[in-house]
């Protein structure tokens, strides 16, 4: 496991140097997207429309932010589920989204994507919101603001802690684990 500190939006070769169980520390631009944006958005593409944003090589993250309170960037903000997205984010992928950021384990079909789009699966600690938000040092509602908490946003990050939870290469860092502590018994 190795600690990788990176530019987003990212490249094929970062994504393909990522290894099931890395912390990783995102540095530049991530976008906030949730359900209700990611069915508009597999609408676009199953009528072979452009993106209300250009979301290629980019790392996608699965939050609803809260209302900043006054003299915040942002409110709290922590992953929620990913697995609610994983019937839009093979599509997604095949896009050309690069990673995404949830928490907890995926479908099967969506680590199969990792491997055939060259993509990632990151998790974000749920539990950390206050920390998370203090890692965003600007933010914008870039589309579907009628959304509210669900709309498309652009984070600009600094250090944005994550972990690689599946890798392009079919790594799993769940099974990893569960691994290692089934030895201990």
């Amino acid at each position: 496991m190795a600690k990788i500190y990176l530019e987003t939006p990212l490249t094929r070769e970062q994504v393909l140097q990522f290894r099931a169980g890395d912390e990783v520390f995102l540095n530049g631009t991530i976008y906030v997207a949730r359900d209700a944006a990611h069915k508009r958005l597999l609408e676009l593409i199953d009528r072979g429309e452009e993106f209300p944003v250009n979301l290629k090589n980019e790392v996608v993250f699965y939050a609803g932010p809260t209302p900043p309170k006054p003299g915040q960037i942002i409110g709290s903000i922590a992953p929620t589920t990913a697995s609610r997205m994983d019937p839009y984010t093979p599509a997604m992928y095949k896009y050309g989204v690069k990673a995404t950021i949830g928490k907890g384990p995926r479908s099967q079909e969506v680590r199969e994507a990792c491997q055939q789009y060259e993509a990632v699966c990151f998790a974000a600690i749920g539990g950390l919101s206050a920390l998370l938000a203090q890692k965003v040092k600007a933010a914008e509602v870039v589309a579907y603001e009628d959304l509210g908490p669900e709309a498309i946003r652009k984070l600009t990050v600094e250090q944005f802690p994550v972990m690689v939870v599946y890798d392009s290469h079919g790594g799993d860092m769940y099974e990893q684990e569960i691994a290692k502590y089934r030895t201990l018994s």
